[in-house]
């Protein structure tokens, strides 16, 4: 058999027309039949089912943890992820339900998930599978080489140093953050933490934001994609929404591919955000996937690999190889049953570069973002003050320290007006800082957060003096 582009050589007089179709319809015959993979198909068979996961034989030979398999049945074609491999079969974790596959489903093997972003992906919302569901065409697909996956060597990265302004005040004054920043948002559920994750994803500073949503509630996606976040900073957005009705895999999968596409564009220079929402459900999923393989909890009731794949997630986020963009990232973290100190949020913590504290108690005074500054840390905060500012959040907080440290004093009407200098600054001054401090998503963003301090204490000082 000669090659394709010797069959097409032939005349082009329209006597030789017939013979050129038949030489065309001849080479699209060898292309087909020249593909290994077309002739045969190497697959197997399934032999056990249960709620999350099922077992097929057949597959232990060329199988490898993270490929994807097809199964097909009655319901038609599934996918799913090999997630255990032994000598005589393969465990399967399927992204639909296991239900819908049947003991004798033929499985074949696709190999590993290929994500190959695109620049027109942007004000795009994609599944973990990177499938649109945003009700638009089909995406546009590279034929790139994937080369995401691992994050870039310790001694290769860039140094964080260059600090932005996210416009949310509390954050800036006293968690301020750097290019390539990785930052948790500490808190339970119902105080405020998506709110304010969508407050920091409409940052001025960034090229490419990527937002990923693990187990949201269906209902709130629409919303925050369209109100919170909003149109101009959607334009610039890729989504990428695993919500909490969705299989552990796909909630599992679905930061990975947050990550494969901010990777994607911190390669060709653009500084990315990357905002997660939550770490701690893609531990869940996690969870569910390890404990169906049979793997024992080792932590109330995470097992070992839990804390092994948070660090590789992310770890990946942060400064790129010298020449490249960065990925800053904040990743949100539901602490269950407001305890801070959960085997998740305590792990994540000595991972992450800062954490912020969200206090279900500010929230019900109204505050908001309900920001705790005494708890909250910035680690790379004195690369982005400059030493004025340092000198002047250090009095800040020891203000604050004092004015909460006493506040059951005062309540009991123990506190007396002129006995202590510092207290009575503080008892003046803290109630405006914290009103100061407050912001909505539909305030304006803030360009300059000292200055607006300055401004509103001067003004609400001179207004007292006055009066």
């Amino acid at each position: 058999m000669t090659t394709g582009t010797s069959l097409l050589r032939a005349s082009e007089s329209p006597a030789d027309s017939g013979r050129t179709d038949r030489l065309a319809a001849l080479e699209r015959v060898w292309r087909r039949f020249d593909d290994p993979q077309a002739l045969l198909s190497r697959g197997g068979r399934v032999v056990e089912i249960s709620p999350t996961h099922y077992k097929v034989r057949g597959l232990s030979g060329i199988a490898r943890l993270g490929d994807i398999v097809e199964q097909r049945g009655k319901a038609g074609a599934r996918r799913g992820e090999i997630v255990k491999i032994s000598s005589d079969e393969v465990v399967i974790a399927p992204f639909e339900r296991s239900a819908d596959a049947g003991i004798g489903d033929a499985v074949f093997r696709r190999g590993p998930l290929a994500v190959t972003p695109h620049v027109s992906w942007r004000g795009r919302a994609i599944d973990a599978l990177t499938r649109p569901i945003d009700g638009r065409p089909a995406l546009i697909r590279p034929n790139a080489d994937v080369t995401h996956g691992a994050a870039p060597g310790a001694l290769s990265r860039q140094r964080v140093g260059t600090g932005f302004l996210t416009g949310v005040r509390v954050i800036d004054i006293f968690t301020p953050l750097c290019f390539g920043q990785r930052l948790g948002i500490f808190a339970g559920s119902g105080v405020g933490k998506s709110t304010l994750l969508a407050m920091l994803a409409g940052a001025e500073a960034f090229d490419t934001v990527v937002v990923a949503l693990i187990g949201e509630r269906g209902r709130e996606v629409r919303e925050f994609l369209e109100d919170t976040i909003g149109a101009e900073s959607m334009a610039k957005t890729v989504a990428v929404v695993a919500t909490s009705d969705e299989s552990a895999m796909m909630r599992r999968r679905a930061p990975d591919t947050a990550m494969c596409v901010a990777e994607h564009f911190r390669d060709q220079g653009h500084r990315v955000l990357l905002v997660l929402d939550s770490i701690t459900r893609f531990a869940h999923a996690l969870r569910e996937v390890a404990t169906g393989t049979g793997e024992p909890p080792v932590a109330r009731g995470y097992p070992a690999s839990v804390f092994t794949d948070l660090p590789k997630l992310l770890e990946r986020a942060g400064p790129g190889a010298e020449g490249k963009g960065s990925i800053t990232a904040i990743i949100s973290v539901l602490v269950d049953g407001d305890d801070h100190n959960d085997p998740v949020a305590d792990s994540v913590r000595g991972i992450l570069d800062g954490h912020v504290v969200l206090d279900r108690a500010l929230a019900e005074q109204g505050r908001y973002p309900p920001v705790n500054p005494l708890s909250s840390i910035s680690r790379l905060a004195d690369k982005a003050w400059s030493p004025e500012q340092r000198v002047l959040v250090t009095r800040l907080k020891s203000m604050i320290a004092r004015f909460e440290d006493t506040r059951d004093i005062r309540l009991l009407g123990a506190y007396q007006s002129g006995a202590d200098t510092e207290l009575d600054n503080a008892v003046r001054q803290v109630p405006l800082i914290y009103e100061a401090l407050t912001q909505s998503p539909r305030d304006r963003a803030s360009v300059d957060p000292f200055a607006d301090l300055a401004r509103h204490l001067k003004g609400k000082l001179n207004g007292d003096q006055g009066d």
